[in-house]
């Protein structure tokens, strides 16, 4: 890898950039992992593996994959697993907070946030939904409120909300707080017991396949009812296969999605490889190669939408430049006009500088 990132000692640094190139050989500048992560090889293996054992009619046992999963995830919002459900998507988590709320509930999201995280509540048809500038969110929160609900870093410019001032702003009204962590988690850290759900996809920057999504609620439940349970939410699963679960699990896995069973052998490994790299480390390697990006545009005379700190540069202007990037085998992402580049763990400055050159002729 080309350059040093600030903070990391050599011996840290040659750990990280051994595991990333044992695990990562892109065919291309790939910068659009606000999109789609790249698959690391363990993970392509192990659902290989997975498949061809069913295949031969010798299953493995993928349900302790997504205990795995659910445990390594604990790990990395610092919460334990029995706080964490495993489900598939953000909507339908984020259906399952809306459902709780008692009608005419007022709930306060940021303009244009991520569909997935917002549509549940709108969709509801009798709460009291009122969208901010995500500037304005914290101060935004009053006495009426329920529920604050906002992206931990927006998906169309990664803008980075300060969830300091929102945790402070909820807690002083006594308003429940919904962050959606699907653009930071993996690279930027979080400490979800400040919230009460935390809502997040893995195939982003946990480096995930498709099908795998966590929910993190309260230690009593949160007053959420597991309006889609089944037989896997039961407290002995293999014991709930008939008629209705008699008992719920005690934990947040009441309110587990059935599993996709091979994206979770596959996220068992991404997972760990994320937990190996460390978020802290992940976190500075990205910022770094953003804020070379940010440095590169100014020299062109170009302006990102502000948002330091963040992984995420959305260029204004230049996001019909997609195809064009593509064709010279830059992968980036048209957002609103924005071109959007992400940076993560497997690109380094060569990838920053190739992206920069493209952009100049």
């Amino acid at each position: 890898m080309d350059g040093e990132v600030p903070g990391q000692h050599s011996g840290a640094m040659e750990n990280f950039e051994n595991l990333v190139r044992a695990e990562f050989a892109p065919k291309n500048t790939y910068l659009n992992t606000a999109a789609t992560g790249l698959l690391p090889a363990r993970t392509l293996v192990a659902m290989r593996d997975a498949a061809a054992s069913a295949a031969a009619g010798q299953p493995s046992d993928m349900f302790a994959d997504v205990e795995a999963c659910r445990s390594a995830f604990a790990r990395l919002v610092g919460v334990p697993a029995t706080r964490v459900a495993a489900g598939a998507s953000v909507a339908t988590f984020s259906g399952l907070v809306a459902a709780a709320l008692p009608e005419g509930a007022e709930v306060l999201t940021a303009e244009a946030d991520f569909s997935s995280l917002v549509n549940p509540l709108y969709t509801r048809g009798d709460l009291k939904v009122r969208s901010v500038p995500l500037e304005r969110i914290a101060e935004s929160v009053g006495p009426r409120t329920a529920l604050v609900a906002v992206s931990t870093v927006q998906s169309a410019d990664g803008r980075i909300a300060d969830l300091a001032a929102l945790r402070d702003a909820a807690r002083t009204h006594g308003a429940r707080t919904l962050v959606d962590a699907s653009q930071s988690s993996g690279w930027l850290p979080l400490a979800a017991d400040e919230f009460d759900y935390v809502v997040a996809v893995a195939y982003k920057w946990m480096l995930c396949p498709r099908g795998v999504a966590f929910l993190v609620v309260p230690a009593d439940l949160g007053g959420l009812t597991p309006l889609f349970a089944g037989w896997a939410s039961g407290e002995r699963p293999w014991d709930s296969c008939y008629g209705p679960v008699e008992e719920l699990a005690h934990s947040a896995r009441r309110f587990d999605e059935s599993p996709a069973l091979f994206s979770y052998t596959g996220a068992r490994h991404s997972l760990a490889l994320i937990e190996e790299l460390g978020v802290d480390a992940v976190h500075a390697h990205d910022t770094a190669l953003a804020d070379r990006f940010r440095e590169g545009l100014a020299s062109l005379g170009h302006e990102p939408v502000p948002a330091p700190g963040s992984a995420i540069v959305s260029v204004p202007g230049l996001g019909h430049r997609q195809d064009e990037l593509g064709r010279a085998g830059v992968q980036v992402s048209d957002r609103a006009g924005n071109l959007r580049a992400a940076f993560h763990a497997y690109n380094t400055a060569a990838d920053v500088d190739r992206l920069l050159d493209v952009l100049t002729d």
